[in-house]
């Protein structure tokens, strides 16, 4: 099985990407099949040195913050490894920000640059917002933003074919680049440190304002590569990347896990189940990655026409709580027999578990793996340090060089999840058996607490996928005057399918403990999410207080 050498903890993304271009030459690296572009590893290098150059024309130094707004355009693949290249730190932004989070980010992160596209749901959305933000870019000279609202902003990119007042196109940084020699881009290269800060992905933010993670070239390159071996991808695969670059899933065990492994890498630019399957049975891709409701939407799309998936050996399923049943179907029906499932955070470079393609369907469907090489996992006694035996939930906490250097400008926040042991505390919920394997049965804080009754969602989500008419379900705690919490199940069915709440119950009752059958039921269309898939449980919880006008229990103070 082929794959580059290099050493881990010795080597940039920058370096990386010239040895996979010079032993992997004549390997594909890069297929749009929507597009019709094509690179081998030769040719992705050499592009990738041009956007490298061009940062360097506009006078970006080594540390300095690039924030890339887009989804999986192949500019955002140039730019994540030109940015490893001339050692700018490449900030992701989240496709579904709006003027609000995205003022924040861009002063918080301190970027001076951004790369953006007109938009995603509308064609000029991203525009609208940047020229409110900055004002003065309509005006301004390009590269020589002088902005009052974000100071630190100098150069907007913008990789729309439509010249845009202020902003430098991407065919205009190319060219630019051509005054930068060589000589120059590997003096750059050169100075960089395997250590040094090179990615900061901002987390969802779900409770507060989202926070910056630090990782460097060891902490990713090491991360990608330990999930690589994990998946057997070697210069003969072609994975299918739908998941969005932004996040961690996309850019790290998506685009730098292929690279690490001379890997073909066939990206989706916005996920469609369909263009998914086209690319895979086009393109013969090995393998897949995705969220659960990317797996669930492809599915039905396979139901509706035919498509050829024999193709596929493996992949990753991870964002979101894997349901055994979703995953029994990716092997059984797509035939992705090897299919993995990997679990982390972003602030452990992501993944810190991760299944392995011999292990069991059983182990494969019902834990998330054990710890990737070099990475220590332990479960401990919320909020104590604690170790717990084998077999006893406890929080999840992990150790080892893909733990993030910290939160950007955020030391207390920084302090309160790595312990002074070096120990990454999860805040997830977990129990691991004998052999390392470990099964997350839910977030501290998603834990319901009913009359006394400590009630995991998880175990409530997973025996509800066994009804035959429903397609996904969340189950939130909302709150209650009497128990203080009570259970409620968010149900998708599927489709031409109806169920009624009646139903439900007398499906789970002499099933599973009265106490955790859900007091609600309510049947939507969609969860609300992150543009990385993850459904946001604290809306669907703020959803039911306003349909059962539960204000009143939702003000009740507990400790």
């Amino acid at each position: 099985m082929k794959r580059p050498q290099y050493t881990v903890g010795e080597t940039t993304i920058g370096q990386l990407l010239d040895i996979v271009a010079d032993q992997f030459s004549e390997q594909p690296a890069v297929i749009y099949h929507e597009l019709g572009i094509r690179h081998n590893y030769l040719e992705f290098r050499d592009v990738c040195d041009d956007v490298a150059k061009g940062f360097m024309s506009l006078g970006i130094e080594k540390g300095d913050k690039i924030a890339v707004w887009a989804n999986n355009v192949p500019q955002w693949l140039y730019t994540q490894f030109a940015s490893g290249k001339m050692g700018a730190v490449l900030v992701t932004v989240n496709t579904n920000y709006r003027a609000f989070e995205m003022e924040y980010l861009m002063k918080q992160s301190e970027s001076d640059t951004l790369v953006l596209i007109g938009g995603v749901r509308e064609a000029d959305e991203y525009l609208k917002i940047i020229y409110e933000l900055c004002p003065e870019l309509k005006t301004s000279e390009p590269g020589k933003l002088n902005s009052k609202n974000l100071p630190l902003l100098k150069n907007v990119i913008y990789l729309g074919d439509e010249p845009q007042p202020g902003m430098i196109s991407w065919k205009e940084l190319v060219e630019r680049g051509k005054s930068i020699s060589d000589e120059q881009l590997k003096q750059r290269k050169d100075s960089l440190n395997p250590e040094e800060v090179i990615n900061m992905q901002y987390t969802s933010g779900t409770t507060g304002f989202p926070k910056g993670v630090m990782l460097t070239h060891t902490n990713i390159i090491g991360n990608a590569k330990s999930i690589g071996e994990c998946m057997a991808l070697s210069a003969a695969d072609n994975l299918c990347i739908p998941v969005p670059f932004f996040h961690c899933f996309g850019c790290v065990l998506g685009t730098l896990t292929c690279v690490v492994c001379a890997t073909t890498m066939s990206p989706i630019i916005q996920f469609k189940p369909d263009e998914v399957l086209k690319a895979i049975e086009a393109e013969k891709c090995t393998a897949l990655h995705g969220v659960p409701t990317m797996f669930i939407a492809e599915l039905e799309e396979m139901e509706k026409q035919k498509y050829d998936t024999s193709s596929l050996r493996t992949g990753i399923m991870a964002g979101a709580a894997c349901p055994i049943e979703v995953m029994k179907k990716v092997v059984n029906i797509m035939g992705a027999r090897e299919m993995t499932i990997a679990y982390g955070q972003t602030e452990a470079s992501p993944v810190i578990t991760q299944t392995r393609p011999e292990d069991s369907l059983e182990l494969r469907v019902g834990t998330v793996g054990r710890a990737l090489p070099n990475v220590e996992v332990k479960i401990v006694l919320p909020d104590s340090s604690d170790p717990l035996p084998s077999g006893v939930q406890g929080e999840l906490c992990t150790r080892g060089y893909h733990v993030m250097k910290g939160y950007y400008e955020m030391p207390e926040a920084t302090a309160a999840a790595i312990d002074e042991d070096n120990w990454l505390h999860t805040g997830d919920l977990a129990v691991m058996d004998e052999n390392g394997y470990c099964k997350i049965t839910g977030r501290i804080k998603d834990m319901i607490i009913r009359g006394g009754e400590n009630i995991y969602p998880r175990e409530i989500e997973e025996f509800l996928y066994t009804h035959q008419k429903i397609r996904d379900v969340q189950v939130v705690g909302i709150p209650s005057i009497k128990y203080g919490e009570e259970v409620a199940a968010y149900i998708q069915t599927k489709e031409k399918e109806e169920v009624t709440e009646e139903e439900l119950k007398a499906f789970c009752e002499g099933k599973i403990a009265y106490h955790k059958i859900p007091a609600y039921f309510f049947v939507v269309d969609g969860y609300p999410t992150t543009a990385s898939g993850k459904i946001q449980k604290y809306k669907l919880r703020e959803k039911a207080i306003k349909e059962l006008q539960l204000e009143e229990a939702a003000a009740i103070k507990t400790a």
